[in-house]
């Protein structure tokens, strides 16, 4: 497994991070991972890396969340399947960026998270998912979620981690954009 966040090699995969389902997370964890996933989009945004989005089930489960939405640049792809990769317009999607990593953020953590996850490797595909932006209702489930998702080969990281990662370097106007989000 390359464990190199290379920006001409890497995407992001925004799986089922909804209104629905956002509201029945642990408030504070929600929104605390929400920032943080918000900040990996927004440095893709600046090093124009691909972003691919999922929702499972719009019509029951809500739309994106805001400011998520606003970042992915562009419509989500509604899902019935768990795993993205088995939902065949968004493993389309995925493979047409013809990147090789995807950091994988979203919910529920131990299902559609880790499905994704494991579809991902199983295509051949690279997968980083940093911990603290993606998330489940329980502690529990997330728990067990993370161990899913390193069983299937997915690498579990954190958001700076990833954010700096894809940086290299210590200085330019994206340094200064990231250092400016995590404060």
């Amino acid at each position: 497994m390359n464990t190199r966040l290379d920006p001409a090699h890497s995407a992001v995969l925004l799986v089922d991070w909804q209104e629905r389902l956002n509201a029945a997370m642990p408030p504070a964890i929600a929104e605390r991972n929400a920032r943080n996933a918000s900040h990996v989009l927004t440095l893709a945004g600046r090093l124009d890396l691909p972003v691919v989005a999922t929702e499972q089930y719009p019509k029951g489960l809500g739309p994106t969340i805001e400011p998520l939405a606003e970042l992915i640049g562009g419509p989500a792809h509604a899902k019935t399947m768990f795993g993205a990769m088995a939902d065949q317009p968004t493993a389309a999607a995925v493979r047409a960026t013809g990147r090789r990593t995807w950091i994988v953020l979203g919910m529920e953590t131990h299902i559609c998270v880790f499905q994704t996850v494991r579809g991902l490797v199983e295509a051949g595909f690279d997968v980083q998912v940093p911990q603290d932006a993606v998330l489940s209702r329980s502690e529990g489930n997330w728990r067990s979620g993370l161990e899913l998702i390193r069983a299937a080969g997915g690498l579990v990281t954190n958001t700076e981690a990833a954010l700096f990662d894809l940086l290299g370097e210590g200085r330019g106007d994206d340094f200064k954009q990231v250092s400016r989000l995590i404060r």
